[in-house]
């Protein structure tokens, strides 16, 4: 009989972090949610940061570690400062192991920001000729 441990597999939560904002084409903003969304886009809108959250969401399995992602060309103390923004604004999460960080991109935050992006407007009716 061995004397070694199973641990559970624990899944990623599906709904971890729910849409900011409804799609741009439904309805205008509250101050809440523009916001919100002002805070992902401004992270997004440097492009060191830009490179590094590209480089952890394509990342084989979705998760990179910062070694493997620091190269884009800033110091590695410039590189943690946009980690950290990204974390900020809620496009990253991680998750220390040992000396390493890892980074993870929630699959739910790609969702909402592509449904905040490309949500399909809602039917308009036709204006009358004049």
């Amino acid at each position: 009989m061995s004397n070694t441990n199973v641990l559970p597999v624990l899944e990623p939560a599906q709904d971890a972090v729910a849409p900011c904002c409804p799609p741009l084409t439904e309805r205008p903003f509250s101050a809440e949610e523009a916001e919100t969304a002002a805070r992902m886009f401004k992270a997004l809108g440097d492009p060191v940061r830009l490179r590094l959250f590209s480089a952890v969401a394509s990342h084989e399995g979705g998760e990179a570690c910062v070694c493997d992602i620091s190269d884009v060309g800033v110091s590695q103390p410039t590189v943690s400062h946009h980690l950290k923004k990204l974390k900020e604004a809620g496009l990253l999460t991680s998750e220390r192991r040992g000396t390493w960080v890892y980074y993870r991109v929630e699959p739910s935050v790609l969702a909402a920001m592509g449904k905040l992006l490309t949500g399909v407007p809602a039917a308009r009716p036709a204006r009358a000729a004049s």
